[in-house]
């Protein structure tokens, strides 16, 4: 967990004292949540195209459904764009692989048989399973989400807090810290 958390530490000031340098050190910790969240959320090509000959096997979709169903069992972690998925939908059709039908201004895609047989013969897992696994833990993307909210929280508190509710938001991030250190102490 070295590269964790920048390099010079959080610039953390008089936190009991200051109710800007608390705001400060938490709007840090929440940025760092965030690029590390972000980080393994981009997908490559393949996987789009994996995920969306996933979902097909199970029934006919449009493109925003795909998406959505994409972030919904990827447990958020993963939302591909639109700008990923159309023309991965547009390439599929072109191998004939999947077929798409118009439909109240909407077209709907499903598999063709070429594309069952693909499908059946490929035997991959879907990426958002992948996901899931990342770094063998099971909702590692939780962790970083969780962080980026208790960021914000105690942001707010930082901003908008009297000074003894600054003092009570800090002795339990400091209470949050050291339960979080005795996790990892546990055998």
């Amino acid at each position: 967990m070295g590269n964790s958390f920048p390099a010079g530490g959080f610039n953390i000031g008089n936190l009991g004292t200051h109710a800007d340098g608390m705001w400060q050190a938490m709007e840090q910790l929440r940025a760092t949540f965030e690029k590390k969240a972000g980080a393994g959320t981009r997908m490559g090509k393949g996987d789009v195209r994996a995920a969306v000959l996933s979902l097909l096997t199970e029934q006919p979709m449009h493109g925003y459904q795909i998406i959505r169903e994409i972030e919904e069992r990827s447990g958020g972690s993963w939302k591909p764009s639109a700008g990923s998925v159309y023309p991965t939908l547009q390439l599929l059709a072109d191998e004939g692989l999947i077929s798409a039908e118009e439909s109240n201004g909407r077209k709907t895609y499903a598999l063709t048989d070429a594309g069952r047989e693909h499908v059946a013969g490929a035997g991959t897992s879907t990426p958002w399973e992948t996901t899931e696994t990342k770094d063998s833990t099971p909702g590692f993307g939780a962790l970083p989400k969780a962080g980026v909210e208790l960021a914000q929280a105690a942001a707010q508190v930082g901003r908008t807090g009297t000074s003894e509710q600054v003092q009570q938001a800090v002795a339990v991030l400091d209470d949050a810290r050291r339960r979080l250190y005795s996790i990892l102490a546990q055998d």
